[in-house]
């Protein structure tokens, strides 16, 4: 059977292959075009810059002063003045205990000492009487040196009532309890019409003086040595003398403090040593017993930086991908001397300022793998342009 194609019916059919065959051809050189170019990732430019790394410590607060206030008399809590958190001068009154058995003692040691002061002059009334009658032979010497010895008892007995006299106005005294210093009331466990003594196992309450505080933290033995010998340092990079202190919210105290003492041993039981921080407290924001962080900076000045999204680990050694002239990825292994934010601080064994690394795709990377770079502020544009 004979088939007659029509000349006309083969014209859509051109059309449709040499379209075809185009598109083969093109993908077949933007991929070529793609291979030569290498693989289209962000890289960065290493260079110096000064950083700071912190060390973080957790840390205890207290008053600069913290006064257990004891009674140094028994006897029944009759009024108190104050109420727990009020501020507080120094001596004002704080406490007061049923007074009457100490003012009974002190009456009793009083008349006491009137009797001993009459008992001292009859004895110096008959010293008198018996001197001039010893001087003309009337009486012997001996009766007069027993005179001279009563009277010497009589004057010393005296002396011990008045000593009496004053520990009783000493402990009617102590029956009234005072601030030793200007401070802040702490809890007040004790009511009144309890029994105070100065055996309780609690004080009646704490005072604290917070106008400035303290913040103690403990660090290990190979940091403190560390501390030691990058705060003695006196090149540029030195530990920072002063520090900042982060309060349980997570904010930064907006005072600077000072490290102004140490425990000077070493803890054998934990193998670390406790610190001093002293921070002014001008508001009374801190309080005896708050909680807080630490935090110490050494400053690395002129040092290489190093994003660590660009770093790959490989058996505990860290690497990154360096491009050569070529732009062929060149794994490098790195030294990391410390931390800072987002970055690392490296040494320049195998990596100096002007290299070029690739930021992130490492997974997409072997020795030798061409790469496309893409500097990192045209990625951010691309990025800030998309959305």
């Amino acid at each position: 059977m004979d088939v007659t194609i029509k000349k006309g019916f083969l014209k859509p059919f051109n059309v449709v292959l040499t379209f075809v065959v185009l598109t083969i051809c093109l993908s077949c050189g933007n991929s070529e075009v793609e291979e030569d170019q290498g693989i289209p990732l962000p890289v960065v430019t290493l260079q110096k810059d000064s950083t700071i790394t912190t060390f973080e410590y957790l840390g205890a607060i207290e008053g600069k002063v913290n006064v257990e206030i004891r009674p140094q008399v028994e006897g029944i809590l009759d009024s108190i003045y104050v109420d727990e958190g009020d501020y507080v001068e120094e001596s004002q009154p704080l406490f007061k205990i049923n007074a009457m058995p100490y003012m009974e003692n002190l009456k009793n040691a009083q008349a006491a000492v009137e009797v001993e002061k009459a008992r001292l002059n009859n004895a110096q009334i008959e010293l008198e009487r018996l001197q001039p009658l010893v001087e003309h032979e009337v009486i012997s010497e001996v009766q007069l040196r027993t005179a001279q010895s009563d009277y010497e008892v009589a004057k010393s007995t005296l002396e011990q009532m008045q000593s009496l006299e004053a520990t009783s106005r000493i402990n009617v005294g102590f029956t009234l309890l005072k601030a030793p210093v200007s401070g802040y009331i702490g809890r007040i466990p004790k009511r009144i019409g309890n029994l105070v003594t100065k055996g309780d196992s609690e004080p009646v309450t704490v005072l604290s003086d917070i106008s400035e505080v303290y913040v103690y933290f403990a660090m290990s033995e190979s940091n403190y040595l560390f501390y030691k010998k990058m705060s003695e340092d006196t090149t540029a990079r030195r530990l920072n003398p002063h520090v900042k202190l982060i309060l349980a919210d997570g904010s930064e105290f907006d005072q600077i403090g000072v490290i102004d003492a140490d425990a000077g041993q070493i803890e054998r039981s934990t193998g670390s040593i406790t610190l001093r921080a002293k921070f002014a407290n001008p508001d009374a924001i801190l309080r005896t017993g708050n909680t807080g962080k630490i935090i110490l900076e050494q400053i690395h000045p002129n040092v290489l930086l190093v994003p660590q999204q660009a770093t790959t680990v490989i058996q505990d050694v860290m690497f990154v991908f360096v491009l050569d002239e070529e732009n062929k990825a060149v794994r490098k292994a790195i030294k990391v001397e410390g931390k800072s934010g987002k970055n690392y601080i490296v040494s320049e064994e195998n990596l100096s300022e002007g290299d070029v690394i690739v930021l992130n795709g490492l997974d997409k990377l072997t020795e030798g793998t061409k790469v496309n770079p893409i500097p990192e502020g045209q990625v951010l544009a691309n990025v800030n342009k998309s959305e």
